[in-house]
């Protein structure tokens, strides 16, 4: 069917559904034509105008007055009676005078009185019209559930604004419920009669919807949860294809949003590449900053490189347009399109920095979701939004701060300001966390290895105290986390203990079908090792053996060449040696218990508990390893490091990445420091 008999038949739609237009052009249906349902111009809509009036037969462009006088008391001047012509004056104005006769055989006279008569008549219905619509959407807006939607749809006749306003209230109503709610109430909506007639009418009338509505409608059927492979989806798909020069910036948006969460098949692909040709049709015309960060959106994670240059080139050529929102939203816009600007984010980041003082809880949050995303580290940034999140810290509420810490964890980063003064509170409530928050904050303080100076063992008493509140409905999965948070500080919970080590619940986590079978056998054998070595002679051990899971040997050629010169012979040290307990040491050295002589490395079963020999285990940490600028060692390296002490070993660290900056000399200027030094290193909080 070619595009402009399309553009007819849904234009015909359009007027058809309006029952008080009498003529197919009246005025209030070509302004409603041409001005749109949003009441703005459209270039498309009056280029569809034109092309109806092109193809309306010839009955429909002239005015019949046999036709109209079939619908009106006839009035003839040669039968003056004047119940007759009250009769005439009643029909147009109730309280003017009687008009004068007039007669069908004057066509002007007829024309002027059929055209007041239809107009007139026109303006009645409209209002009904007008009135039954706002009655729908005032009811609309009364409803709390999908079913409620279904039955008022029920109670009025079909029509395509209905049917996409009804599927997107349907949506948002169910947008905040638990997923539990979600699953209950959307079974109801799948039962109810009326919605297979909806998804009926929609996969019907989706050719001749205006743009806006079959946005709505496509995205508002998908997350409804609606299977991909249904007719209804599959339509929505082919005619959004279809009709994807129609759509203006925020429906490329709404289509590109729906996208993202569907499977990818041939129309899915057919539409997002086609989003992406329109796209890159339309940038040279932008000049809008915020348009320009939709159409960025528009085109997703796959788009080609080439692509997204463009629109890189295009941000950076309007960077002077930028405000503090654009810079708020860019953030999110580049993680959307996978695509790390480093240009773009590092203008972004100093003008957050220089207004931090005017940014919401949410903006803040999703700048910070978006830099993990980017895999962008911007210290300077980090640094500023933790400032003011401690400054802010009291008012917002125990929910946010909680996102606020995981988000930091997923950073890498460890804002030590706002973590002690939530531990205060902590310490001093700790009936105010839930579940949930319990967990997440046993997790960001575990992970990035803080605790308050001074106040480790009160902090640690308030989360276990808070724990055991919820060791009754507590799911496997996250007393499993629970605790090996609280083993990685060397603390044992005894009451989750004794629940996490129950034999039946050992075998769910080991066993499940999940795709975290794996995390959870290391964080078992983890549990083990602190169980072994921070526990006593009572405490019960996991059913894991110890030696299981070892950690993966790497080699460090730079580091062995500078040993190599330092000692002078590779025997007098040993590298990539794994411990009983599954711990690998990148180096081990043997020297007198004075630390001036290094010893030939054996086995270290002929050494046994020989007190003039000191044990070295060399660390080569990457940066992932500590917390973002800084040399602070993160969670498991601290947990690690730990054990090594306790097992008898004088840990160093070496910070891989800057130790590769070092030349030879300063290389080995570091390592003779620490090998041969006096000092022991101390553990780190």
């Amino acid at each position: 069917m070619s595009w402009k008999l399309n553009c007819f038949i849904r234009t015909t739609k359009q007027l058809q559904a309006c029952p008080y237009v009498l003529s197919p052009f009246s005025r209030t249906a070509v302004k409603s034509f041409t001005l749109g349902n949003n009441g703005h111009k459209n270039t498309v809509r009056n280029n569809n105008l034109r092309q109806l009036l092109f193809y309306s037969p010839p009955f429909c462009l002239q005015s019949s007055i046999r036709g109209f006088s079939q619908d009106v008391p006839s009035i003839n001047t040669e039968r003056e009676d004047p119940n007759e012509q009250k009769t005439a004056s009643a029909l147009f104005d109730d309280d003017g005078p009687i008009p004068a006769p007039v007669t069908v055989k004057d066509p002007q006279h007829a024309s002027d009185f059929l055209t007041s008569a239809r107009e007139d008549s026109s303006a009645i219905e409209e209002n009904d019209e007008r009135s039954a619509s706002r009655q729908f959407f005032d009811e609309l807006r009364k409803c709390t559930s999908p079913c409620d939607v279904l039955d008022l749809v029920a109670r009025f006749p079909v029509s395509e604004k209905y049917v996409s306003n009804s599927l997107a209230t349907m949506w948002m109503l169910t947008k905040k419920l638990s997923e539990d709610q979600k699953r209950y109430e959307k079974r109801l909506m799948f039962e109810h009669p009326q919605f297979s007639q909806v998804c009926q009418s929609v996969m019907n009338e989706a050719k001749f919807m205006w743009r806006d509505d079959l946005a709505y409608s496509f995205l508002a059927v998908v997350r409804l949860g609606i299977p991909q492979s249904t007719r209804l989806v599959q339509t929505l798909l082919r005619v959004c294809q279809e009709r994807l020069n129609e759509f203006d910036d925020r429906c490329l948006s709404i289509v590109a949003t729906t996208l993202q969460g569907m499977e990818k098949n041939k129309n899915v692909d057919a539409l997002q590449i086609g989003l992406q040709l329109v796209v890159e049709q339309r940038i040279p015309k932008i000049s809008n900053m915020f348009m320009l960060q939709t159409m960025m959106k528009c085109i997703g994670k796959d788009a080609p490189l080439t692509l997204k240059k463009k629109l890189e080139s295009k941000a950076l050529s309007q960077m002077h347009q930028f405000t503090l929102p654009n810079a708020q939203h860019m953030f999110g816009v580049l993680a959307e399109m996978n695509h790390r600007s480093l240009p773009i984010l590092e203008a972004c980041s100093n003008k957050i920095i220089e207004n931090i003082q005017g940014i919401p809880f949410w903006p803040l949050l999703n700048v910070l979701r978006s830099c993990r995303d980017l895999h962008y580290r911007n210290s300077a940034l980090y640094y500023t939004i933790s400032d003011y999140a401690a400054t802010a810290f009291y008012m917002w509420d125990i929910k946010q701060v909680v996102l606020f810490l995981l988000a930091f964890e997923n950073l890498s980063f460890r804002p030590v300001h706002l973590m002690d003064k939530f531990a205060e509170k902590v310490m001093s409530r700790p009936e105010s966390l839930n579940m949930r928050d319990t967990v997440s904050v046993l997790k960001s303080y575990s992970l990035l290895n803080h605790t308050p100076k001074g106040q480790k063992d009160r902090f640690l008493e308030a989360l276990n105290s808070a724990l055991k509140t919820y060791l009754s409905r507590i799911s496997n999965a996250d007393l499993l986390r629970a605790v090996y948070s609280f083993c990685i500080f060397g603390y044992l919970p005894q009451p989750a203990l004794d629940q996490l080590l129950q034999d039946e619940i050992l075998h769910d986590l080991v066993t499940s079908d999940g795709q975290n079978v794996e995390q959870n056998e290391r964080m078992l054998h983890a549990i083990n090792v602190c169980l072994e070595l921070d526990g006593n002679s009572l405490t019960k051990r996991a059913a894991l053996p110890t030696d299981k899971l070892p950690s993966p040997a790497l080699d460090f050629l730079d580091v062995q060449e500078v040993l190599l010169t330092l000692l002078g012979d590779g025997s007098l040290f040993r590298e990539n040696v794994q411990l009983a307990n599954g711990y690998n040491l990148d180096f081990e050295i043997l020297m007198d218990a004075n630390r001036s002589v290094v010893m030939p490395n054996t086995d270290p079963d002929q050494l046994g508990d020989n007190s003039n020999i000191q044990r070295i285990a060399l660390l080569c940490a990457p940066v992932s390893a500590f917390c973002v600028d800084s040399r602070h060692p993160r969670g498991r390296l601290a947990m690690k490091m730990r054990h090594l002490r306790l097992l008898g070993y004088r840990v160093i660290l070496i910070h891989y990445q800057e130790f590769q900056k070092l030349k030879k000399e300063e290389a080995h200027e570091f390592l003779k420091g620490e090998i041969f030094s006096a000092e022991t290193s101390s553990p780190s909080n």
